[in-house]
């Protein structure tokens, strides 16, 4: 999630780089047109979706013929559902579409039932780029949903107004979740699903307080929550309230 990733400030979103390297066929100077802030390289883009996260990853793949490690073999896999965003920049509303990214979509459903979104900042924001947002006013709301879900493939395009979860690698998706603020389809191929997209109040999201930029630390918001935020960024927008609206499910 940062440009420059200082060694006691690191921030969300990150890939195993080495992997993608290898699978992509990029070289490290290879151009990404419209990338912000000098971004000038497919691997420069995933270091910059970084996120704070020393859990030692398994190298095995998961044995097919077992429960999945997340316990989400059975979910829906269809139909939609909205979620309104009270915020202090405004209100917005979220369609989810489960067919698109049924795991993430799942989870998501089961934060917002939780509260899990109120009264928490948006703690990264880059114009033209993504707002993210995510980890609990509370910290104790942040350790709870500490669990990470296995990845859903990529269905759909990171365009404008489209939600996906952040990552730390390879099916390693918890509670974060950025919204694009611009077409970023370079973000297709390095894992991240959209599972929803604003159908309402855009120019909300894209009026959220960017101020600040990248200088939140993420692992200050997890070990004091909002205290933090707060404190060193007193003008920060907040989610005050996630509301499910509405829910359809097919025959």
């Amino acid at each position: 999630y940062v440009l420059k990733a200082m060694p006691s400030r690191r921030f969300s979103l990150v890939l195993c780089l080495l992997a993608f390297s290898l699978t992509s066929g990029c070289t490290d100077n290879e151009p990404v047109p419209g990338v912000p802030r000098g971004l000038d390289s497919v691997q420069e883009v995933a270091k910059s979706l970084e996120v704070v996260d020393n859990t030692p990853k398994a190298t095995l793949p998961p044995d097919p013929s077992l429960p999945s490690p997340d316990g989400l073999d059975d979910i829906p896999k269809e139909g939609t559902y909205t979620v309104k965003f009270e915020t202090t920049a405004g209100d917005f509303v979220v369609e989810v579409n489960r067919a698109w990214a049924p795991r993430g979509a799942y989870r998501f459903k089961e934060l917002v039932e939780d509260g899990f979104y109120n009264d928490s900042g948006f703690f990264r924001v880059v114009p033209g780029f993504v707002v993210q947002f995510g980890l609990g006013g509370k910290p104790e709301m942040t350790r709870k949903w500490d669990k990470m879900i296995l990845d859903d493939p990529v269905a759909q395009n990171n365009r404008k107004g489209y939600l996906s979860f952040a990552t730390s690698g390879p099916d390693t998706r918890t509670t974060q979740i950025f919204v694009n603020l611009g077409n970023n389809a370079n973000l297709d191929s390095m894992g991240f699903a959209p599972f929803g997209r604003v159908i309402e109040g855009l120019h909300v999201v894209n009026n959220i307080n960017s101020e600040y930029g990248e200088d939140p630390s993420q692992q200050l918001i997890k070990e004091t929550g909002n205290a933090y935020l707060k404190r060193e960024f007193p003008r920060l927008d907040y989610v005050k309230r996630a509301t499910l609206l509405s829910e359809s499910n097919p025959e």
